[in-house]
């Protein structure tokens, strides 16, 4: 009897009664045996598209960190687009790409390994990347060879709040370019000066023409580049676009003819090329007044042709130590005579045919910071505008009077 009203009582409870202390366990239903866990995340891509990505986002990623998330790219997979994300915490670059997805899902992964893994792959190859959320890792696959990494979890990435970017205008990737290559090479990598770490971007008035212009100096030489103030721009605040998001946002312009959206208030940028999001911090500092510096009276004016003038100038300066680098320029009606010493190793002169009709004058610069400048100008001929040995000197493009650099001289 008391098995049958054992074996009675599951019935009872399953018809609604409720479980005694003398009811036996229900039974779970056995799980499948061998069965697969579900892929986190699953796509194909091109080794090439990866490739391009992976080469844009991973240098935002420093080689060394201490926040370990911070060494991975985050992956984004829906919507027939793989998307990439890195950040550093004060810049943050994103890029989506095309890709065959088949689960849409979130991981992250070593950004410099995976860069490498691609790299090495062949060209043409198809690319399946697979992560499983429960034991956090993701394979790599292309053809042969295979590869498991370590993955951390996505919820754990940083992602940066842009917050509200109230002033927007559009930038050809040209006219970015130029702004950028003519100044950054004036940028201070002195880090007491924080708010010289940068390039300083507003908006200006030249000659009663609203202008957007660049600014960039260490405090030894200064540069500055203006266009025509774009639609959207007016208003815009002062702001310093720190050195590492100039250096990357370069490296992407490198790679498009798109033009650029501009995004910012007085914390943050946001550039837009394409499929390309460049989100960054702004340097919360004070530029300095540079047109202080500007010379305005160098009444000395010498012309030289620029490309006879940086060669001369590269020739002399090897005789000249590393540490200062001294090129004397001795300027007389119709001539120009460069010349460098060095106690260890002697000297060197070059004379060079010039347009100029003042006083004689000597005059001593840094060589590689001449030819700094003589790389931006365009044109032919450079023009230097004189005071005397020991004022600052104005340097221009003979036949482009939209950038100008100021250099100070040194004892020679």
């Amino acid at each position: 009897m008391g098995l049958c009203y054992t074996l009675r009582l599951p019935a009872r409870a399953l018809a609604g009664g409720g479980a005694g202390p003398d009811s036996m366990p229900r039974e779970e239903p056995e799980k499948p045996k061998n069965k697969a866990t579900p892929p986190a995340m699953k796509l194909t891509i091109e080794r090439a598209q990866l490739l391009r990505a992976l080469g844009h986002v991973q240098s935002v990623v420093e080689r060394r960190n201490t926040i370990a998330i911070l060494s991975n790219v985050l992956l984004r997979a829906g919507d027939g687009k793989l998307a990439l994300s890195a950040t550093d915490m004060d810049l943050e670059i994103v890029e989506a790409v095309p890709a065959q997805i088949g689960a849409g899902g979130t991981t992250t992964a070593p950004a410099h390994t995976l860069y490498d893994i691609a790299r090495k792959l062949p060209e043409g190859a198809q690319v399946e990347l697979a992560a499983t959320g429960d034991k956090g890792q993701m394979s790599v696959r292309a053809g042969r060879s295979v590869f498991s990494l370590a993955c951390l979890p996505p919820e754990d990435y940083p992602l940066m709040a842009s917050g509200d970017l109230p002033y927007a205008f559009t930038l050809g990737a040209g006219d970015l370019k130029r702004l950028i290559d003519r100044t950054r090479f004036a940028i201070s990598t002195e880090e007491t000066r924080y708010y010289l770490n940068g390039i300083y971007l507003h908006a200006a008035k030249s000659d009663s023409v609203a202008m957007l212009r660049a600014v960039a100096t260490d405090g030894h030489r200064l540069a500055r580049m203006e266009i025509p103030l774009p639609e959207g721009a007016s208003g815009m605040p002062g702001v310093i676009v720190p050195r590492k998001t100039v250096m990357e946002l370069r490296k992407l312009l490198d790679e498009t003819a798109e033009d650029a959206t501009l995004s910012l208030s007085d914390t943050k940028i946001r550039f837009v090329l394409g499929e390309t999001v460049l989100t960054s911090k702004l340097i919360d500092g004070t530029f300095p007044d540079y047109d202080r510096v500007i010379p305005t009276g160098n009444d000395k004016v010498l012309e030289v042709n620029r490309k006879e003038f940086a060669e001369a100038v590269d020739r002399v300066s090897t005789i000249s130590t590393e540490k200062s680098r001294a090129v004397k320029l001795s300027v007389e009606r119709g001539n120009l005579t460069l010349s460098a010493t060095s106690p260890e190793n002697g000297t060197a002169s070059e004379e060079l045919e010039v347009r100029y009709g003042a006083s004689p004058i000597e005059i001593g610069f840094n060589a590689r910071y001449l030819l700094d400048i003589a790389e931006q100008i365009e044109g032919e001929g450079a023009r230097f505008a004189i005071a005397d040995a020991a004022s600052p000197t104005l340097v221009r493009d003979s036949a482009d009077g939209s950038a100008l650099y100021v250099l100070m001289p040194m004892r020679v």
